[in-house]
């Protein structure tokens, strides 16, 4: 599974990939740290796409909002599984960014074994819901 994370955190990078090494999965990962190097990145490997991509929000140069737009609104990218990183707790904002086609909303952890146990249940929840006939949204809390 080709996995990309955008997050312009490097410790929260390698956090996310010593979590990831943890599991019993055959994965690759993809570290990018900001919204225009995501963009520029997926036009560019448009034949060789993740199959999920876990996106901060809070980037410089481009956001993870306008991110999420731009990739829901090409007919390239749209059916990337979106699988949201973020600090925030505000209902309003995670309902519009479901709205605009996040799969799944996750609640940055700070443990460890919490992030293992986030990205555990994030990876088959986002990359099935793709191709579900009903869209449902999850948020995970650690």
């Amino acid at each position: 599974m080709n996995i990309l994370l955008v997050d312009d955190d490097f410790d929260d990078c390698n956090f996310f990939k010593e979590a990831l090494d943890v599991l019993p999965k055959d994965t690759h990962l993809t570290t990018l740290h900001d919204g225009e190097q995501l963009m520029n990145y997926l036009f560019e490997n448009s034949e060789n796409l993740p199959h999920i991509l876990f996106l901060d929000l809070n980037m410089p140069r481009k956001n993870g909002y306008e991110c999420l737009e731009e990739i829901k609104q090409n007919e390239k990218l749209k059916d990337i599984p979106v699988v949201i990183l973020s600090t925030s707790k505000a209902l309003d904002k995670i309902e519009m960014l479901f709205k605009k086609g996040a799969n799944v909303y996750v609640r940055k952890p700070s443990g460890f074994s919490e992030l293992v146990q986030v990205i555990e249940h994030a990876l088959p929840i986002a990359t099935e819901n793709v191709f579900s006939k009903v869209k449902l949204k999850y948020i995970l809390n650690a």
